[in-house]
């Protein structure tokens, strides 16, 4: 009998999920921060921000950016460690991203669950820069006395939360996409609950 492996191990679904629910805090009180002083010409509706106020919104942001900078080390030790990044994301070229975007274009796109296609190792691979973005630039926000040198290197306070937003906007674009990926592909979201089940071709072992 073949023995049988899971598509999404058990630390990476925690991790998943730990971090689906900091950002939607982030986001949320995000938003009702940046309405409390907007540099655009919009504001984000009240019922779609977290907080309420200018107040309840900075102690939701911060207590959700610790959990989401804790769970990302995490994840990023973990995926290096493991393998995971490598055997996940890896290899990419911009021949196979332009291949598979026309492919996906033309709905003729496999989709095997626990298995990227390159434009979703691009997108994995970008969320996480911008992420890593977000959280820098949220910083020098926060403490751009304490932490001047990062602002300076964004180019000032202003300049670091335009950086903030842009980074977030792409965040939200990004979970936007993978949202309606799961709707067209419902069958992927068990396995990121359970861990499903894979059965490895002849004895060999697939690695989560």
């Amino acid at each position: 009998m073949a023995k049988r492996v899971p598509i999404h191990p058990l630390p990476l679904r925690i991790m998943h999920w730990l971090n689906a629910i900091a950002i939607v805090v982030l986001i949320g009180s995000g938003w009702e921060i940046y309405d409390a002083s907007p540099f655009l010409p919009f504001t984000f509706p009240q019922w779609m921000t977290i907080g309420q106020w200018l107040g309840g919104a900075i102690a939701w942001h911060l207590a959700a950016i610790w959990l989401l900078m804790l769970n990302g080390l995490f994840y990023l030790g973990w995926g290096i460690a493991s393998g995971h990044f490598r055997r996940k994301f890896l290899p990419l070229s911009p021949r196979a991203v332009l291949r598979d975007t026309a492919a996906a274009l033309r709905f003729r796109l496999p989709h095997e669950v626990g298995v990227y296609n390159a434009v979703q190792r691009l997108l994995y691979l970008g969320v996480i820069a911008l992420g890593i973005l977000a959280v820098l630039s949220g910083l020098a926000v926060w403490k751009p006395v304490q932490l001047w040198w990062l602002s300076d290197l964004f180019g000032g306070f202003f300049i670091s939360r335009v950086v903030h937003f842009c980074a977030m906007t792409g965040i939200v674009l990004f979970i936007a996409v993978h949202v309606l990926l799961v709707a067209l592909v419902p069958r992927v979201l068990p396995a990121m609950i359970t861990g499903g089940r894979l059965p490895e071709p002849d004895g060999r072992e697939v690695r989560p």
